[in-house]
């Protein structure tokens, strides 16, 4: 361990140098224009995505008033997503990561074109929303890890914190003002004028995604295997502080995902229509927003595992307060500190596994990855929906708060590593 520097030492740097080098890495990482297109194409599409959300929500839990055909929207999802993205990851180091990305924008588009036609048809069960689901689920079982690990091709790794800053900011301003809009637009004008405006926005990510322009990735010279296709997991297997910090994760927001329950929530328990649903959805994005704007500036950069575990707790605890509120804006505020904590977690973890990671992997690991993260939204998405079919709304929410703090202590004793991470370091080759 570094001894501390002294007040006069001219190593140590000075709050004015910190921000100053951190403005100037904002303005660097805007310099890059290929990563500029490919952030607009991803904003794009993840408001659409958003206001998608929240429509079919909506619309299935109009239709049959049953909390599990919620879980069922998930679940969907979940099953062709975990049964490709290790392909999917394999793809991504083996082909070009752009032109997936861009295939992956473009069948969006068409699960959305569906969604539409069966919205003007008329449909009265369920099940051929589930199986346009699951065609999505199956899209982004391929974007996730392509485009995970696509960003680091898009800029210089010393720009590579605030490359993420940048990303999730734009990110969470889609999940603010995607559920808001998507939800005024359901409840003025129906769910066909949702599904057409998705539609336009993802015909927009296709567009911008055309002008993205990536250097060539590194070529991969072992022939494609079973051994290859693991890969990825062995070598998070080795990383204990990766592990660590994507298995609690999956954890924490498989028992502690109270989003999925919105729509019952909002129409059950605080008595809100589909607007008050659009800013229930949009609560946790708000708050994560601003915590991503200001990591924008000033990224983490000591303490990171103590940051992380400190995101899951606080995420817990809002968990638990939001389960048992009645109260509109008293759920709406806790919502927003959960979306703040999630925030914090997801960068230390995103940049975490990226930076662990060479680039000649970043596809398998993006793979192994983005399965815990798909198990932790669509699966916990189902254990929601399931448990509060069985136990009820409140404590369905409540126990997976409990749960979540309980995950948080667990992940604090078996992964040491990660409790005493501290500085982020890049992959040999890359620094």
């Amino acid at each position: 361990m570094n001894a501390p520097a002294g007040p006069g030492d001219p190593a140590q740097p000075t709050p004015d140098a910190d921000r100053a080098e951190e403005r100037a890495g904002l303005r660097a990482v805007l310099a890059q224009r290929s990563f500029v297109r490919y952030l607009v194409a991803r904003f794009a599409s993840s408001f659409a995505v958003q206001m998608q959300t929240v429509a079919v929500g909506a619309q299935v839990y109009e239709l049959t008033r049953d909390p599990l055909d919620l879980g069922l929207i998930g679940l969907s999802q979940f099953v062709p997503f975990v049964l490709l993205v290790l392909f999917a990851g394999q793809a991504a180091d083996r082909w070009n990561r752009r032109s997936i990305v861009l295939g992956c924008f473009a069948v969006e588009l068409a699960c959305a074109a569906a969604l539409l036609w069966l919205t003007l048809r008329g449909f009265s069960d369920p099940w051929p929303v589930f199986a346009v689901m699951v065609v999505f689920g199956m899209a982004r079982a391929f974007m996730a890890p392509a485009g995970q690990a696509l960003m680091p091709n898009l800029v210089p790794p010393a720009l590579f914190r605030n490359a993420v800053g940048i990303n999730s900011s734009m990110w969470q301003v889609s999940t603010i003002a995607g559920p808001a809009l998507g939800g005024v637009l359901y409840g003025l004008a129906g769910p066909a004028t949702v599904y057409g405006t998705v539609a336009v926005l993802l015909a927009l990510s296709v567009a911008f995604m055309l002008a993205v322009r990536a250097p060539r990735q590194p070529a991969v010279t072992e022939p494609a295997s079973l051994q290859t296709l693991f890969e990825g997991l062995r070598f998070v297997w080795r990383r204990k502080p990766v592990l660590g910090a994507i298995s609690m994760d999956l954890f924490a927001v498989l028992f502690g995902g109270a989003t999925a329950l919105l729509p019952a929530y909002a129409a059950d328990v605080l008595k809100v229509g589909p607007e008050g649903l659009g800013w229930l959805r949009a609560a946790p994005g708000i708050g994560a927003a601003l915590t991503a704007a200001y990591l924008t500036v000033r990224p983490i950069s000591r303490h990171a595992g103590r940051w992380m575990f400190g995101g899951v707790v606080v995420f817990g605890v809002a968990t638990i307060v939001f389960g048992v509120s009645e109260n509109f804006w008293l759920s709406l505020a806790v919502l927003v500190v959960l979306g703040a904590a999630d925030m914090v977690s997801v960068f230390v973890r995103h940049v975490l596994v990226q930076l662990e990671t060479p680039d000649a992997m970043r596809g398998r690991v993006g793979a192994v990855n983005s399965m815990f993260i798909g198990a932790s939204n669509e699966l916990g998405e189902f254990e929601s929906g399931l448990t509060a079919a069985w136990w009820g709304l409140k404590p369905a929410v409540v126990v997976g708060g409990f749960a979540t703090l309980a995950v948080a202590g667990l992940w604090a004793r078996w992964f040491p590593e990660l409790r005493r991470l501290d500085r982020f370091t890049p992959p040999v080759g890359e620094r």
